[in-house]
């Protein structure tokens, strides 16, 4: 038969004085750990600065000024209005949110294409964008 050994237990502290040493320094990990975390906490607040290239103003096309206007906006806001219009006509799938089913005016910019997907749409749109 195989003897059962038995696990040594985890060196305890017998003295008081030598169980307040084992505390103050289980404290003080947790004390360091909460400085790391503060310090990374601190440094992600530091603001970024949107690209020079994002916020150029870009003129839309003839057929894309029919929906986003004619001014120069920068690409960002060009998305952000053709997104108004879409959700304004709901022409979003109701089922698969990536789907847009174009009307006139988007056919026209989707190059004949009806159901377009989401992602699809910004490549579209770029070839109106110059």
């Amino acid at each position: 038969m195989a003897k059962a050994t038995k696990k040594k237990p985890a060196a305890k502290a017998k003295s008081g004085v030598a169980k307040k040493a084992v505390a103050k320094k289980a404290g003080a990990k947790k004390a360091v750990v909460k400085k790391a975390v503060a310090k990374k906490a601190a440094a992600k607040k530091v603001k970024r600065k949107a690209s020079a290239a994002l916020m150029k103003e870009m003129t839309p096309s003839a057929l894309l000024a029919a929906v986003v206007g004619s001014k120069p906006l920068p690409r960002g806001q060009i998305i952000k209005k053709l997104w108004a219009y879409i959700k304004k006509f709901d022409l979003q799938d109701k089922i698969n949110k990536r789907l847009i089913h174009a009307d006139e005016k988007l056919k026209a910019i989707f190059g004949g294409k009806s159901p377009v997907n989401m992602f699809e749409m910004t490549k579209l749109v770029s070839k109106h964008i110059s």
